[in-house]
């Protein structure tokens, strides 16, 4: 046993430092990018930002809606190739085919991939520090050269080399930060996600990989922080549930307001109001396995919540609010495009995010 000293940090334990900008307007920043990647020698282009491979977030309906503004998502791994039949040729630059590790679901993933002429394939486990993992990694590179492999999770420099010398172009980034993941809770395993990012960023950039930070965020200015630690895609789950595109039942509930409305006869009446839910879960929760799986298996434990969140229409509403926060954050610190935000970057301690005094 041993202990590492070092204060590791979550996106809530730092701001942006703001700097001198020559920039007049948020309408002068780019946030599209270009990657080429190390081993598919592939080039992509577009708004880094992807949908997580969750039930009510990766859905051929969220593909379809983010891939117009240029956003990716990586689609769940339940889907059959019959719901995959020529649904995402159209957009094939912004979705990807996950799969885990079992080679039924990978003899799958190849029918998928030769029928929708798909580029990009999720190689998605909660534990990628496995070497069967790696091997698998490997086997998949050597299957398909040129297609775009991302491969995850992991948290740590050295794993996130090994998956890109074993032929992983992008490694996911997280272990347990998620708003519906368990994990620390259940195995005391994880890692701050913004130190995770900035120390895996720089092990995969100096090997000529990418990495995508995935969950941890809340809020745009997670998101701007988890780019400016130098994640090169940010993966969003819970704050791309609850969108129309995710599907999933609305359920409607009536709340009593603390205020009362008087009447034309001065008689104080009761007040309602209609509140709607869409229900989130982690994919490791009993809820997955229920749906998926028949149950919990024996051997292991859940380790994902349930939860209800608010029911929030159009994905693409959130997603311009989203964009226009990462926006602004560039233009705090003169940086005139994403590509340039990390090198524009001073983060700096603190113990208080925001004034919450009027939060209900």
């Amino acid at each position: 046993m041993r202990i590492e000293q070092e204060v590791k940090l979550d996106y809530k334990d730092v701001l942006i430092r703001p700097k001198r900008s020559a920039l007049r307007s948020r309408k002068q920043v780019s946030l599209e990018r270009n990657y080429k990647f190390r081993n598919s020698h592939q080039e992509w282009s577009g708004i880094p930002i992807m949908a997580a491979n969750m039930d009510g977030v990766g859905t051929f309906n969220m593909a379809h809606a983010l891939s117009h503004l240029k956003l990716f998502t990586c689609i769940t791994k339940q889907n059959s190739a019959k719901d995959w039949y020529n649904c995402a040729t159209a957009y094939s630059d912004y979705v990807a085919v996950s799969i885990g590790t079992n080679l039924d679901d990978y003899e799958k993933a190849k029918e998928i991939i030769a029928t929708n002429d798909l580029r990009w394939i999720c190689i998605d486990i909660a534990n990628g520090y496995s070497e069967h993992f790696v091997d698998f990694v490997r086997q998949v590179r050597k299957d398909y050269p040129k297609i775009n492999i991302i491969a995850g999770n992991v948290v740590t420099a050295d794993m996130t080399q090994e998956l890109i010398l074993a032929g992983a172009d992008v490694v996911k980034v997280g272990i347990g930060p998620g708003s519906v993941c368990t994990t620390r809770i259940q195995t005391g395993v994880g890692y701050p996600q913004l130190s995770a990012v900035i120390e895996c960023a720089d092990a995969a950039h100096g090997l000529g990989g990418h990495i995508i930070a995935d969950g941890g965020c809340t809020c745009p200015g997670d998101v701007a922080k988890a780019f400016a630690g130098g994640a090169d895609f940010v993966m969003l789950g819970g704050m791309l549930a609850g969108h129309d595109e995710g599907g999933g039942e609305v359920i409607s509930k009536w709340y009593r307001e603390a205020e009362v409305q008087m009447d034309l006869d001065y008689t104080a009446g009761k007040m309602y109001e209609e509140k709607k839910f869409v229900q989130f879960y982690g994919m490791s929760s009993d809820t997955a396995m229920e749906k998926h799986s028949g149950g919990v298996a024996s051997y292991r434990s859940s380790e994902g919540r349930t939860v209800e969140v608010p029911y929030r229409g159009a994905v693409e509403d959130t997603v311009k609010d989203l964009l226009g926060g990462l926006r602004s954050t560039c233009t705090y610190v003169g940086a005139p495009s994403l590509k340039q935000l990390s090198k524009c970057t001073t983060f700096i301690r603190c113990t208080q995010q925001f004034n919450n005094v009027f939060v209900r």
